[in-house]
């Protein structure tokens, strides 16, 4: 599988009850090996998580099912990974 650094950031008006579903998606995430680790900037503008997937457009598919994502509160970008 490849590595894929997911980056999301808060638009202004995010929903308050996505915050415990996104963390549920990535605690499910990380039961399933695929969230090597996450979490959130210091300035609380967004956070980060590195995800494993075997393309990127799955990482994408994974990514866009977030509920970070699909509640509208965050921007979210998906950069693969080239780890040494």
């Amino acid at each position: 599988m490849k590595r894929f650094l997911v980056m999301l950031m808060r638009r202004p008006q995010i929903d308050p009850d996505a915050i415990p579903l996104h963390k549920q998606f990535l605690a499910t995430l990380r039961e399933q090996g695929r969230n090597e680790m996450s979490g959130a900037f210091a300035d609380q503008s967004g956070g980060a998580y590195l995800l494993r997937a075997e393309s990127l457009e799955e990482a994408l598919d994974i990514a866009h099912s977030d509920p970070a994502h699909t509640s509208g509160g965050w921007d979210v970008t998906v950069y693969e990974w080239n780890s040494h």
